[in-house]
């Protein structure tokens, strides 16, 4: 490991909104790292310092709401563009005129959007485990009240109401988290014939679909450590900034209707894992990257994988990315 690589500092850039707190490793051209819910710059972990030895400017930040970073009361302060401008004062308050970004996550969406509004700033877009989809269609909130069987609720409905996910998870941070990370995780994550954990029956909790045995088999990429790391971030913040961003995809639908249909035309990357949900449930997205991702320079399905890809699959990430960094324009 290089001796940049070795070396990784915590640091906090401020504008109109407040903070931002972010962790920066190495130096050379900027790659700015969103994660994605619930989770905070920790998800970069093992990115940071392989970036930085590869000769690149590593940031990772808290997206507001998260960790050190900003807890905005209004919950409108979390849309959309909210959150590109925090991206957009990163990179300005590092002394850079542009960067690639890649997202994991809720992080993709607002890597997406951001390289969509500012593109001479965001020159290459990595998105992982989600797929990019124009924005266009019936308002979120409809298409969400309308998914899932009879009488379940989609987990995003379920986080709309202020409080109501809190009351959920913050009496336990830890245990859900346990929970949450497993049911989604590729080693872990309930069998084809156990009730889906992205919906909610009535009268119940989300964490009643969580792995019955999560607290006792964590998947293999998450330690005590990394479930230490994230709940006591959690139990200091509460979830309510985490949640608010699923609280604003009306506004966005609203705010963003001038980019209706819009391609990403930026060099891009696309990384899934092909046991996600996210994956499956927006295979159309998927198919349609030769017109909305039209200058698309990697693509892969990890076989095995679910959503926590970078945390699952860390080496390989890392080489899909490097590989990927090393096609781009300079």
């Amino acid at each position: 490991m290089s001796r940049h690589a070795a070396e990784a500092a915590h640091r906090l850039i401020t504008n109109g909104a407040g903070r931002i707190h972010l962790v920066e490793q190495g130096r050379g051209p900027m790659v700015l790292l969103l994660h994605g819910f619930p989770e905070s710059w920790y998800a970069w972990r093992r990115q940071l310092p392989a970036l930085a030895s590869a000769g690149y400017r590593a940031v990772a930040i808290d997206v507001r709401g998260y960790g050190r970073s900003a807890h905005p009361a209004d919950v409108s302060a979390y849309r959309m563009r909210e959150l590109v401008e925090d991206n957009l004062a990163v990179v300005r308050g590092l002394g850079e005129r542009h960067t690639v970004v890649v997202g994991h996550d809720w992080g993709a969406g607002i890597a997406a959007n951001s390289a969509l509004l500012h593109p001479e700033v965001f020159r290459a877009v990595g998105l992982l485990s989600v797929p990019y989809a124009p924005r266009g269609g019936p308002r979120p909130s409809e298409v969400f009240a309308a998914t899932g069987g009879p009488g379940e609720e989609f987990y995003v409905s379920y986080f709309q109401q202020p409080g109501r996910a809190e009351a959920e998870i913050e009496p336990d941070v830890r245990g859900w988290l346990a929970g949450f990370y497993a049911a989604l995780s590729g080693d872990t994550m309930p069998g084809p014939d156990d009730p889906d954990p992205h919906f909610v029956a009535p009268g119940a909790t989300l964490r009643e679909r969580f792995p019955a045995r999560a607290a006792d088999a964590r998947p293999r990429w998450l330690s005590e450590d990394d479930l230490d790391v994230y709940a006591a971030e959690f139990e200091r913040t509460g979830l309510t900034g985490a949640l608010n961003r699923y609280r604003n995809m009306d506004r966005d639908w609203a705010d963003l209707a001038d980019l209706d249909g819009a391609p990403l035309t930026q060099p891009s990357l696309f990384l899934g894992g092909a046991r996600d949900p996210s994956t499956t449930w927006l295979a159309d997205a998927v198919a349609a990257f030769p017109t909305t991702l039209p200058r698309l320079l990697s693509f892969h399905l990890l076989k095995g994988c679910g959503h926590w890809i970078q945390q699952e699959r860390p080496a390989e990430v890392n080489r899909l990315l490097l590989e990927w960094l090393a096609l781009l324009p300079g």
